[in-house]
């Protein structure tokens, strides 16, 4: 899996294989290690709240998102899906913006994994922190033909 993930450094999410939702987003790959990703994202128009800025549930998506593509790299036999998922909503990012996430996994067990996940803007502002669960679902591991 995690040579799979590497080949597509780089790329828009919009152009390789991926769940329709990651499509949408549309990150590229920066950094693929196991238990660690780095993606970056650039802020649209229809990511944003009312007064301009990436709406808070983008936040949220561009986090989540992440995570579990990190998780599903940790190696784990079996599908985790979230089961939380606390934002901490720092700073504001622009339409046209590029923001970075980093997500990382902190604990895996047989049940639980606990994962980290936080978004910057190019200068290094911390715009959104994100801790989760996900938990196992005692359904295989998805395979990078699955996506």
């Amino acid at each position: 899996m995690l040579e799979h993930f590497r080949q597509y450094i780089g790329k828009p999410a919009s152009e390789i294989p991926a769940p329709p939702f990651t499509k949408w987003l549309n990150g590229s790959l920066l950094r693929v290690e196991k238990g660690e990703i780095e993606a970056e994202f650039i802020v649209r128009k229809e990511m944003t709240n009312p007064v301009g800025v990436l709406h808070g549930g983008i936040h949220a998506a561009i986090l989540d998102d992440i995570v579990g593509m990190t998780v599903a790299l940790h190696g784990l036999s079996n599908l985790y899906v979230s089961v939380n998922l606390s934002v901490d909503f720092l700073a504001p990012a622009q339409i046209g913006e590029k923001v970075i996430a980093r997500s990382k996994v902190v604990r895996a067990g047989k049940t639980i994994v606990n994962a980290v996940a936080e978004l910057y803007n190019e200068s290094g502002t911390l715009l959104s922190r994100a801790t989760t669960n996900m938990v196992n679902t005692g359904l295989p591991a998805l395979n990078s033909q699955q996506f």
